[in-house]
């Protein structure tokens, strides 16, 4: 059955014109975003929408500017087709913004799945847009579960396409054609896992370990690992320190504990999933459970499908290394985010371009999984959605 579209933004009267990126209108229009999402009554309750507010506010803009904007011979493509997750509720202003900041017109498909922060963004959008009518007709944000004429009607009509979603969404969504010269951009089904050295860890006071268990829980607990950057397998380097650990995971249980909403449902999924991927491996260790809140399962030896073991609401598997070389053999296309602490950097580099590896797009410190940037998955976000003008 096909549903209707239901637009929460917009009417689909959409302008394919394309402007620079970085354009002043957008900058403005950005950080009335910030300022306006900001002012919302509850927005403690959301986490999520304090981040996304902080991220577009007018110093960060400028930041961002100065960093990738740094070709001045370019101009958006047109018109951006954004297929947006269900798993992360703001994912999809996010990809709105990346479209705007590199010059384009942008149709956002969202997820049915009722999420109120997708209400309480469009009631912003829709507020600016009253006074900024130029964005009327730059931004439709749509809404519909089966619809296949018109997701055709639009991919054959945009200039770029960013589909962000599973494997078997992104196979399906590129079936649809693009015009000749359209691009896809495909954030598919990633993995990403966390090292830490237990060396440096040690040295931390009672106040840093729980500075750092704090920024841990903000990569994995705070979107219930549904993010493709947040850590599913821990990997610990530098001396074995069973105490260390037990510390480690016992704060942030602790944390968890006082601070997380595990659901009835997702408690049983994650139990199930526990005892699946139990009888599915022959070189699980040990496992820890500390309570329901956090099960954390011991690797004897590193498989290379440990991809294939996915951790949600508080499920990690872990595993020691003498040196990072070891975990050459397990990296391929689908690790995404490297997180770390306590590592050289130069060493992480020199890791994934000397061993060419094919995964690994994001090198960054723990508590920065989730930080978003105009380079995301290996794409240069600003280069991908707009075109360069040669001119001599």
């Amino acid at each position: 059955m096909i549903s209707k579209v239901k637009y929460l933004v917009g009417d689909g009267k959409i302008i394919s014109g394309a402007t620079e990126p970085f354009s002043k209108e957008v900058c403005i229009f950005l950080d009335k975003f910030s300022k306006e999402l900001n002012k919302f009554k509850d927005i403690r309750k959301f986490p999520d929408l304090k981040t996304l507010s902080f991220w577009c506010r007018e110093k960060n803009i400028i930041n961002m500017k100065k960093k990738y904007y740094t070709s001045k011979n370019l101009i958006g493509l047109g018109l951006v087709f954004h297929i947006t997750p269900a798993n992360i509720p703001t994912n999809f202003a996010y990809s709105l913004i990346f479209g705007l900041l590199t010059g384009n017109s942008n149709i956002l498909k969202v997820p049915s799945k009722k999420f109120k922060e997708i209400d309480i963004i469009c009631n912003v959008l829709k507020k600016i847009i009253k006074k900024m009518k130029f964005f009327k007709n730059k931004i439709s944000i749509v809404q519909y579960k089966n619809n296949d004429s018109f997701t055709k009607k639009i991919s054959s009509a945009c200039d770029a396409r960013v589909i962000w979603g599973g494997d078997k969404t992104v196979n399906e969504i590129r079936n649809f054609k693009l015009q000749e010269r359209s691009v896809d951009i495909s954030f598919a089904d990633r993995y990403s896992l966390c090292l830490i050295n237990s060396d440096k860890l040690k040295s931390l006071d009672n106040y840093e370990m729980k500075n750092f268990v704090k920024k841990f829980y903000n990569d994995t607990y705070l979107v219930d690992q549904n993010a493709c950057s947040s850590p599913h397998l821990i990997v610990w380097t530098g001396h074995e320190n069973k105490n260390l650990k037990k510390r480690f995971w016992n704060d942030l249980y602790t944390l968890a504990k006082k601070d997380y909403n595990l659901t009835p449902e997702a408690s049983i999924e994650k139990y199930i999933d526990l005892c699946k991927y139990t009888i599915a491996s022959d070189k699980i260790k040990k496992i820890h459970r500390h309570q329901n809140i956090l099960y954390r399962v011991e690797f004897n030896k590193l498989d290379e499908k440990i991809h294939f073991y996915r951790g949600k609401w508080g499920l990690f598997f872990e595993y020691n290394i003498n040196r990072i070389d070891e975990l050459k053999k397990i990296i391929n296309k689908k690790y995404q985010t490297l997180t770390y602490f306590g590592v050289d950097t130069s060493l992480l580099k020199n890791f994934v371009i000397n061993n060419k590896l094919k995964g690994i797009d994001r090198v960054v410190p723990v508590g920065q999984s989730l930080d978003i940037s105009l380079m995301w998955d290996g794409y240069d976000i600003v280069s991908t959605l707009s075109r360069c003008i040669e001119i001599k």
